[in-house]
């Protein structure tokens, strides 16, 4: 007679938990939590709050009057124009670059991919440095420049020209693995229907980029306006003219003017917080669109 064995499988309550080995004790972990909190707080939480602190320290009088400064507003006016000029300039480049890159094949793909990310490794004084060479007045095309009475070095254009410089890897180097990860298919079915290119792009790959340009475009205007070290080579710090809000804020605390300075610095606090809550925003709801849940 044939002889059955049973086995008696036990249910074990701490099953697709984490194995004895590695996990930490209660202890432990709590002291990992508290350490990181501190970590945070000292080096990340309390200078915003010091800002703030500082800001209004003499009271909402003097705090405001140091925003309607009119250097204080030229410097506002100027940030928010470069960024206007910059960003959109980005945005169109970023887009051509990532669609070039990553819906055909050429040669010099490589070249064009370490190009964009050239100014991640190049310091953005060198980079101003490199303006001031080309269209400074002992610069190559400087003589020409003065014989037309064109000016770019010291105003407008040299602080636009370091500034998208500075921040045009942003909307393509995020573009880039998104739509690598697409892939190809749904262009090619379109066009295998008769569909042409622009409708291509406005129909199909728009739509399937659009959180992602939206992140590259929040990450690349933060960058703009608090561009420090290349605008500072090529702006020639004129007050009222060539400074732009970091360079008012550097100008004014080396004069001791604090509640100034740091009026102008909360100003862009506050859109360091804006950045990070629109960046959150825009994390979540790609996570949560059409067929990206459970990936």
């Amino acid at each position: 007679m044939a002889g059955y064995v049973t086995t008696t499988v036990k249910s074990n309550p701490t099953a697709g938990s984490r194995p004895r080995h590695i996990t930490e004790s209660p202890l432990v972990r709590w002291i990992l939590i508290a350490v990181a909190t501190m970590f945070l707080g000292f080096l990340l939480i309390l200078p915003l709050i010091s800002v703030f602190v500082e800001a209004f320290r003499k009271g909402w009088e003097v705090y405001s009057a140091a925003l309607v400064d009119p250097d204080a507003a030229s410097a506002i006016r100027l940030t928010l124009t470069v960024a206007a000029i910059a960003v959109p300039a980005n945005l169109v480049f970023g887009i051509a670059a990532a669609w070039a890159i990553t819906k055909f094949k050429f040669k010099g793909k490589n070249v064009l991919i370490t190009l964009i990310d050239l100014p991640f490794a190049v310091s953005p004084v060198i980079a101003g440095l490199i303006y001031i060479l080309l269209y400074g007045s002992n610069g190559w095309f400087g003589p020409w420049l003065e014989e037309h009475d064109i000016k770019i070095v010291f105003a407008l254009p040299g602080i636009v020209l370091a500034t998208v410089f500075v921040t045009f890897p942003f909307v393509a180097r995020e573009l880039i693995p998104l739509m690598q990860s697409q892939g190809t298919q749904e262009e090619e079915a379109a066009v295998t229907l008769g569909a042409k290119g622009w409708r291509i792009f406005w129909k199909i790959t728009l739509p399937n980029i659009k959180w992602g340009l939206l992140y590259g475009i929040i990450l690349c205007n933060a960058r703009a306006m608090g561009e420090f070290g290349a605008v500072s080579v090529v702006s020639g710090h004129i007050r009222g003219s060539t400074n732009t809000m970091p360079l008012h804020i550097q100008i004014l605390y080396n004069e001791y003017n604090f509640a100034g300075a740091f009026a102008m610095a909360s100003l862009l606090v506050l859109l360091a917080l804006v950045t990070l809550i629109l960046k959150s925003i825009i994390e979540w709801k790609y996570q949560h669109q059409p067929g990206i849940e459970g990936k």
